[in-house]
């Protein structure tokens, strides 16, 4: 009877110990992911995802991580500082090109957001659809050669500025190129510097709100640019079924933008996000526009857009298409472009490999 009440007495203390111990074990379970991204929108799915515990849902521990730029991203991966992303389509080629970086998922369609600007009394401004086909474009070829562009360079701004050149028949090499940070742009442009300013979502709207004339963005060039979901090459392969809860969470945050839209509530976590997370303030009408201006895909709709059954998938064609344009500026070598062309790092194994259903807003 003593062995039989010393047996119950242990195993009740074992499991007094296992019980208060328990959130702690389950805290040591999660799995620590640095996350690179910019202040942008599809920094929104997972600063939400952080808000709401999606993450540790998933057995996951967001640390969102902040650059100004992709490039920026890029150079901080040889450290490891971060093991997946967010990252525009122009600088994931050059990082696909020096780190082997893959393309595994869709943030948004940014080609309305990336944007040529000029001031209202440029010369610019006073033609517009003067190029067959691009009945949106201001300008003309004579107003644009030797002028004075301020851009990100290898950035979905660099990109729009390339569009945009291409319309009239020119490159990079026909205009001067001042390298800035965005925000230097804005003030920069502000102060009269410059004939045109090259600006990505959110410094867009800035740019309309101060009566800047938007003379041509990626999609009323013909083009197209995504934002990437972009991972450190050794990890992803290491750990597929982390990146697979990664979008798993990614997706939950699209579905949300894509069901419900610019609401008021989601206008407003839009405000938040910018001030919380990056020191920026947005006014309503802004944050509104960001979550308009920024097509979302769904994880049925990915799968179509990075399907290769019947030869190139859209995803690829894309980044190709970003690639085409870069080695015609002298950006990438020939070699570099068929590299890139092959489109082998452009994949649908970490989307097929998601967890389904996911939950969605209607």
């Amino acid at each position: 009877m003593k062995k039989i009440i010393l047996i119950s007495m242990m195993i009740l203390a074992l499991s007094l110990v296992f019980v208060a111990s328990g959130p702690a074990f389950a805290e040591q379970k999660l799995i620590k992911l640095s996350l690179a991204a910019m202040p942008e929108f599809e920094t929104f799915f997972p600063w939400y995802a952080k808000q709401m515990g999606w993450d540790k849902e998933e057995g996951l521990d967001f640390n969102i991580l902040y650059f100004e730029s992709g490039m920026q991203e890029l150079q901080a991966l040889p450290a490891h500082q971060w093991q997946l992303g967010l990252c525009g389509g122009v600088p994931h080629i050059m990082g696909f090109l020096r780190y082997a970086t893959p393309l595994f998922g869709l943030g948004d369609n940014e080609s309305f957001c990336n944007s040529v600007f000029a001031r209202p009394d440029s010369a610019v401004v006073k033609t517009k659809g003067a190029v067959k086909g691009f009945p949106k474009v201001y300008g003309k070829a004579s107003d644009i050669k030797g002028k004075t562009f301020l851009v990100t360079t290898v950035s979905s701004a660099h990109y729009a500025m390339i569009t945009y050149l291409k319309v009239f028949g020119l490159s990079d090499k026909d205009v001067v190129i001042k390298q800035m940070d965005q925000a230097s742009i804005i003030a920069a442009f502000k102060a009269g510097i410059g004939d045109f300013a090259c600006l990505w979502a959110p410094y867009s709207y800035k740019a309309f709100d101060n009566g800047w004339t938007e003379v041509g963005n990626v999609d009323s060039c013909g083009a197209a640019i995504p934002i990437t979901f972009i991972g450190d090459k050794q990890f992803c392969e290491k750990n597929p079924e982390v990146v697979a809860k990664f979008l798993r969470v990614m997706f939950r945050g699209i579905n949300k933008i894509a069901d419900e839209g610019a609401t008021e509530e989601n206008t407003k976590l839009f405000q938040k996000m910018y001030k919380d997370w990056a020191g920026m303030e947005f006014s309503f009408s802004q944050a509104k526009k960001d979550i308009e201006f920024h097509p979302v895909y769904k994880l049925a709709e990915q799968l179509k857009l990075f399907d290769t059954s019947k030869g190139e998938s859209s995803a690829q064609r894309w980044e190709r298409s970003i690639a085409e344009f870069l080695h015609s500026n002298g950006r990438l070598t020939a070699e570099e472009l068929a590299k890139v062309s092959r489109g082998d790092w452009i994949t649908d194994k970490y989307l097929k490999m998601v967890k389904t259903p996911i939950p969605s807003y209607k």
